[in-house]
């Protein structure tokens, strides 16, 4: 059985389909990308899934309608980094993390240790005593990302977990964007389905189980990203001609602009 089987989701706001009957099962430890132009309805499925918009169709989640899920249970097994984490009080880093544990009842020591244990994975460590609006944009993106982790971090606290990420990426540089999606893809690894929206065509490739192509609201493609990734469908979906390798040492394809 899937963790996460959306079925037919369809979301319309003031008349305008944004999303047109989208489905998609997800597996435990399997990293999922979706991929497509601004506007295509990324950020609005992510929503949908989560239940930030309102929204036709099934979302079950270990078997179960995930609107049935009590709000605190929710919060236990499914953590939501959005693509705009505005945060103007003046927490230090480790504080920003440690909101992350409210949903549990696991006490101050662990819930410490956790939260170490997911700024490490983040690269942020460094960053536990300094002051959230003084930080640049790239480590303020880690450490939220450290903190949706740490909400779900251990499976002992809420068995199957479900990690969705909005633009995870953003503002980060080259070697932080492959340390968090080396830190996602490990994540993944220890039971978490993970549904993410990328920009970067080619390190979705890298990283990613399977992706999924959004173009005007529908899913036009999905599949490994050796079947996905061609010339032709990205020609057709962006609107732009490229050029599509393979990387000479993974084989994943490397999207090339002309």
């Amino acid at each position: 059985m899937s963790l996460l089987s959306v079925r037919n989701l369809q979301v319309t706001i003031a008349d305008k389909t944004l999303l047109h009957d989208f489905s998609v099962e997800l597996n435990a430890g399997q990293v999922t990308a979706i991929i497509g132009p601004n506007g295509a309805g990324k950020t609005t499925l992510l929503k949908a899934i989560c239940h930030d918009l309102p929204a036709d169709g099934t979302v079950d989640f270990a078997g179960q309608p995930l609107a049935e899920w009590s709000s605190a249970a929710r919060a236990k097994k499914m953590a939501v980094l959005s693509q705009h984490n505005t945060l103007s009080f003046a927490f230090t880093g480790a504080e920003v993390v440690s909101l992350a544990r409210g949903p549990h009842s696991t006490g101050a020591r662990i819930d410490s240790q956790i939260c170490i244990e997911a700024m490490a994975a983040m690269d942020v460590l460094h960053l536990s005593n300094r002051l959230y609006p003084t930080l640049s944009g790239g480590e303020q993106q880690r450490l939220q990302l450290a903190r949706v982790l740490a909400q779900i971090w251990r499976a002992e606290d809420a068995g199957e977990r479900l990690l969705l990420l909005d633009e995870p990426v953003t503002s980060l540089d080259i070697g932080h964007q492959h340390q968090l999606m080396r830190a996602v893809r490990d994540f993944a690894a220890s039971g978490v389905a993970v549904l993410m929206t990328v920009h970067d065509i080619t390190l979705a490739a890298a990283y990613c189980d399977d992706l999924l192509v959004l173009h005007n609201g529908e899913c036009v493609a999905t599949g490994k990203p050796e079947q996905v990734i061609t010339e032709s469908l990205l020609a057709d979906v962006f609107a732009t001609e490229v050029t599509v390798i393979a990387h000479p040492k993974t084989g994943k394809p490397i999207v090339v602009g002309q």
